[in-house]
């Protein structure tokens, strides 16, 4: 089986990019919207690591060690907003958030 070249690479983060974009355009849900902006990072991730393979540059790597720190305070202001949503509609907040 031959090896996947870039281009392959390329093609799979265009599509997951384009998947989260419609995402984000057609959910109202922010945690669902929040998904989809993680998906649309994930794809950028994977162009930037492909690139950088290519190019045999440790930049393209280097970027995406950066983006992947950073989730943990996304995650927690995604649960904020969908426990602020909760607390507007006079609704219970979430079952993650409950004692």
């Amino acid at each position: 089986m031959p090896e996947p070249t870039t281009l392959s690479y390329l093609v799979v983060a265009a599509l997951v990019f384009v998947i989260g974009a419609v995402g984000v355009m057609v959910r109202r849900n922010p945690l669902i919207m929040f998904m989809c902006i993680e998906l649309m990072l994930n794809a950028v991730n994977l162009s930037f690591v492909a690139l950088a393979r290519e190019l045999t540059d440790i930049d393209g790597q280097s970027i995406v060690f950066f983006v992947l720190v950073a989730p943990p305070p996304r995650s927690w202001l995604a649960l904020a907003s969908s426990w602020r949503s909760c607390a507007i509609a006079h609704h219970s907040p979430p079952m993650i958030l409950r004692n």
